[in-house]
């Protein structure tokens, strides 16, 4: 069999925040055991790979590290020599804008000469670049989900005028990769949902969209060899970029306002960071709950398996998910979860998980207190679950569907040369 020379674009790679940067890494890894050469060329902050696979780099201003101005400003003053992309990007960030996808599928249309690879997947840019370079080499593009849904829901808790105006500029980049997606010739999704949305929020033909799910490192996120350390059966865990209304994270802030009374031993570990003086510190400090809440982040996502592993119950109050990497995460720490039925999550969690309405602190509550009442019930369940992850989300499998989708393409582009 051939083996290929892949090259993997991504325009921001955070290694242990965020889906991107974990697909990147898992993908990028098996894509190399099978033999092919794959070179990864990702803007900043760039991920974590194995030794042996190579990174370029493709430095923007990464301005988005900072909100602070004179920050923002000493980036591109130090930048040199500056492009033409260096000042769209500057003064379009000023202005509210995220023109990070663009000026990076720029850079990479710039970089990538029609020799260098057989074949490239991108990372869910849908940067005008990539119908250049889409010109004279095949090019996968991934789309976890579209990104539309992020900008639905924080349009719907918003109430300011002005706080609309500015989510609507921010999400300007939403008609370029409508535009890009149209005119790409492949596309994949890790989910049967995200094929729909991306179909009626993009305009693209289902047929045009595989779906090929991303899978679990169920040898880094497994069970516990013994729980004798961890007797709290009141550990509850989340996952969330705290302040992103998609994540629902309100609805566990509040559930645990309404259990704290009951169960005083009740904590809430989330895995992510709030923003200083924003909705959920100020939340928090409403409900008074600030001594039952942990953040914690910068974490290894072997010290999140472990987070997960030595919990009691995980939650996913998530608004929306294209595939949700918490939920199989959790599934395969043998934690029981609770999570919302919205989007791709019931195809991960099928039968194994507590699956409730979204936006319902109610339902939230009330499932954690079945389980607190029920844990043998639940665990026994969870353990289940775990197989199911294991033998369904296996990634060294699913990288092997990957394998066969590149090989089609290349058929399918010599057969039309």
């Amino acid at each position: 069999m051939k083996k290929l020379n892949i090259g993997i674009l991504s325009y921001r790679s955070a290694p242990f925040s965020g889906g991107q940067g974990i697909y990147v890494y898992e993908i990028s890894k098996l894509l190399k055991e099978l033999g092919h050469k794959v070179t990864v060329i990702s803007g900043p902050p760039y991920p974590h790979l194995e030794k042996d696979i190579d990174l370029i780099k493709l430095p923007g201003l990464n301005l988005f590290s900072t909100f602070n101005f004179k920050d923002r400003l000493k980036k591109f003053l130090h930048k040199k020599p500056k492009s033409f992309d260096d000042y769209y990007e500057f003064s379009v960030a000023l202005i509210g804008g995220f023109p990070e996808m663009k000026t990076f599928g720029n850079r990479a249309r710039n970089l990538i000469k029609p020799e260098d690879f057989d074949v490239v997947i991108d990372n869910q840019s849908l940067a005008y670049g990539l119908i250049d370079i889409q010109r004279h080499t095949p090019v996968l593009s991934v789309i976890h989900h579209p990104i539309s849904k992020d900008k639905y829901f924080e349009l719907l808790f918003s109430r300011s005028i002005i706080r609309r105006f500015f989510i609507k500029r921010w999400y300007g980049f939403l008609r370029m990769q409508k535009n890009v997606a149209k005119r790409m010739e492949y596309i994949l999704t890790p989910s049967k949902n995200s094929q729909i949305d991306i179909s009626n929020d993009f305009g693209v033909d289902l047929e045009k969209i595989t779906i090929i799910p991303n899978g679990i490192d169920s040898n880094t996120f497994t069970p516990l060899k013994s729980r004798d350390g961890f007797k709290n059966n009141f550990r509850i865990i989340t996952t969330a970029s705290a302040d992103v209304p998609l994540k629902g994270l309100s609805f566990t802030l509040r559930a645990v306002h309404y259990l704290k009374d009951f169960y005083p031993e009740i904590h809430l570990t989330v895995i992510g960071q709030p923003k200083s003086g924003g909705y959920t510190e100020r939340l928090i400090d409403e409900l008074d709950i600030s001594e039952y809440i942990s953040f914690k982040t910068n974490l290894s996502k072997a010290e999140i398996a472990f987070e997960y592993a030595c919990s009691s119950v995980a939650i996913v109050s998530s608004l929306y998910e294209g595939f949700g990497f918490p939920v199989g995460e959790a599934m395969a720490c043998n934690v029981p979860l609770i999570a919302t039925n919205v989007a791709s999550i019931p195809e991960i969690a099928s039968n194994y998980a507590t699956l409730i309405n979204a936006e319902t602190s109610s339902e939230i509550s009330d499932a954690l207190e079945d389980i607190f009442k029920n844990y043998p019930f639940y665990q026994a369940r969870a353990e289940e679950g775990s197989m199911h992850i294991r033998e369904n989300f296996k990634w060294e499998k699913l990288a092997l569907d990957y394998q066969d989708l590149l090989f089609r393409i290349l058929e399918d582009r010599s057969a039309n040369l």
